[in-house]
């Protein structure tokens, strides 16, 4: 039998570990995990990102990276420890950097002395400091602006050869010693920077223009909550200069950039933008937009509407990914609530128990968290409206209990006014309180698909049913490919049947079933539009798969869930389509 050959490569290892943190737990368990968890996602796994290290594992108080370069381990370290020390943690890590010769494991583990002196380096460094080897030191020498100090050569723990060390000198590092502002570190939310897009025509009035239509992106953005947004005047401090985006999202301390260009060409303008991912570089989203160049404000507008509408759920998406790849016990509070929303958006008993749980479990560790509290009562309320519920008062009640603590922990979110709305037209019926609370979300926020979505859907249990489907209508419009679009089609649908208008509400129908398959309530718009046409065959065949779905589905079994007032012809079809009374 062959013996299988051993792997190995020449690496660059940085070990990081917490200065005292064990006495650090006995003090304050929880608000040291805490300041770790965030030290971690904030400090290292950017500082990670932005120098192509790869993290090998995370301990309890430390991490173990790997680079292929001296050079970028070295600026990755000085960038965590300026991170750390400019920031608001008040921990301390100690780090220690070593090249040489590991061994790869099976699953990409590390092994081997090239570790172990790093590890060793790691614990005689001093605290909030960066002890390099000698083979580190002879890489590095000369090519960076820094100065080390020469430690001589140390006896490190268990490593039979002494090690020569160096130290790098407390506020050597450019940034500090040229006397400007380090780089702020990543906020506890998703961040984006809009930059000035680029004038391509040669003409000065597009410069305008561009400088114009940037600041609508940037103000519309700004009204959704969840995001961390650079004012304009920091952003436009790059115009006119060629940059690199890495370099932006490290010195504004964004995760996100936006960045496009205007050339104006016969009568008509032609917008380019592109939103990328600032620590990675990956580009995300880029789009081409051509309008006649008319009215140059209408223009603005429109074009500032057209990419929010793109990349708002582009950039949701994206941070939902990066959640659901983080291990669970690294989660914070935020990433808790991400981990919800996919769940929520399966429409499912058990999508709907999963979302509850994570986003109570946000709310545990945020208690001023009040769009994680809406999302609660929401998903409560829809176990009662589409016959989930084991126990519909219990559910009735949380539902209208999280509902009233999202608008009491924060009534100026948008999205979180919409949920506590929608919540309550469902379990309360207050139509008049609810239209109230449903206008004020969009004035809030016009450029949210939530917020228009649930106006829909509290405007048509209210009976306003051209408003509803106006409202339904701006949804899609504001996001075209959000994940919640099978939600907004059946609403328009049910108001499409109540004004009669059975082949568009077929249409809508068949656009929620393509959206998600396995949603009942899509086949219970289909079921009674198609039985009031008196398309029979189709309706039973809608009426089978309604109770695939929702095997105990029966028409006052509905009425009963709550959300049914004005729904008299879209009952009389569900007669018609022979589904149990």
């Amino acid at each position: 039998m062959t013996e299988q050959r051993v792997q190995r490569r020449l690496a660059v290892i940085l070990a990081a570990d917490v200065v005292g943190y064990s006495a650090l737990m006995q003090r304050a368990e929880e608000a040291t995990y805490a300041a770790f968890e965030w030290l971690k996602r904030e400090s290292i796994e950017p500082g990670l990102f932005r120098h192509e290290g790869r993290l090998i594992k995370t301990t309890g108080d430390g991490a173990l990276a790997e680079f292929a370069s001296p050079s970028a381990a070295v600026r990755c370290a000085l960038e965590i420890q300026e991170s750390i020390a400019s920031g608001r943690n008040s921990l301390k890590l100690r780090i220690g950097l070593n090249l040489g010769e590991v061994i790869v494991g099976p699953d990409g583990d590390l092994f081997g002395d090239g570790i172990n002196i790093a590890v060793r380096l790691e614990g005689a460094a001093d605290p909030g400091g960066i002890l390099i080897s000698e083979k580190v030191y002879s890489e590095v020498e000369g090519k960076l602006d820094l100065d080390f100090e020469d430690r001589g050569e140390q006896q490190l723990k268990n490593i039979t050869k002494p090690v020569r060390t160096y130290a790098v000198r407390a506020g050597s590092y450019s940034a500090r010693s040229e006397g400007t502002i380090a780089a702020p570190p990543l906020p506890d939310r998703p961040s984006i920077a809009v930059l000035p897009f680029e004038n391509m025509s040669g003409d000065a009035e597009q410069e305008y223009f561009a400088d114009g239509m940037v600041e609508e992106i940037t103000t519309a953005l700004s009204r959704f909550k969840w995001l961390f947004v650079i004012a304009r005047n920091s952003s436009f401090t790059f115009k006119g200069k060629a940059v690199d985006v890495k370099e932006v999202g490290h010195k504004l301390g964004v995760r996100y950039v936006l960045e496009g260009s205007v050339r104006k060409a016969s009568g008509k303008v032609r917008i380019m933008g592109q939103l990328i991912d600032a620590i990675s570089g990956a580009h995300i989203w880029a789009d081409r937009f051509e309008h006649d160049l008319t009215d140059v404000f209408v223009l603005q507008d429109e074009v500032a509407v057209a990419v929010i509408s793109a990349i708002q759920p582009k950039l949701l998406q994206t941070e939902i990914t990066m959640a659901t790849r983080r291990r669970p016990e690294n989660a914070t509070a935020y990433d808790f609530f991400l981990r919800a929303l996919p769940q929520f958006y399966l429409a499912t008993r058990e999508g709907l128990a999963e979302a509850i749980g994570l986003a109570h479990r946000s709310l545990e560790l945020d208690p001023g968290f009040g769009f994680a509290a809406a999302l609660a009562g929401a998903c409560h309320a829809l176990n009662v409206v589409w016959g989930y519920a084991i126990d519909p008062q219990f559910e009735r009640t949380e539902a209208v209990r999280l509902s009233r603590l999202a608008l009491n922990i924060d009534e100026s979110d948008p999205d979180t006014v919409a949920w506590a709305c929608l919540t309550s037209a469902f379990m309360i019926g207050d139509s008049e309180s609810e239209i109230e609370t449903a206008d004020r979300a969009v004035a809030l926020n016009p450029n949210s698909f939530h917020a228009w979505n649930c106006r829909g859907h509290v405007y048509r249990v209210a009976g306003v049913l051209e408003e509803a489907i106006r409202s339904f209508e701006r949804a899609i419009r504001v996001s075209p490919v959000d994940p919640q679009l099978h939600l907004t089609f059946v609403g328009m649908g049910m108001a499409l049947i109540e004004l009669r208008r059975f082949d568009e509400a077929i249409v809508a129908g068949k656009k929620a079933r393509r959206q998600n398959h396995s949603y009942a309530a899509a086949y219970r718009c289909l079921a009674s539009a198609f039985a009031q046409l008196g398309r029979d065959a189709e309706a039973r065949e809608a009426a089978a798969r309604l109770l695939e779905f929702d095997p105990a589905f029966t028409i006052s079994g509905l009425l009963a869930r709550g959300g049914q007032s004005n729904t008299k012809l879209c009952l009389e079809g569900l007669r018609k389509a022979g589904l149990p009374e």
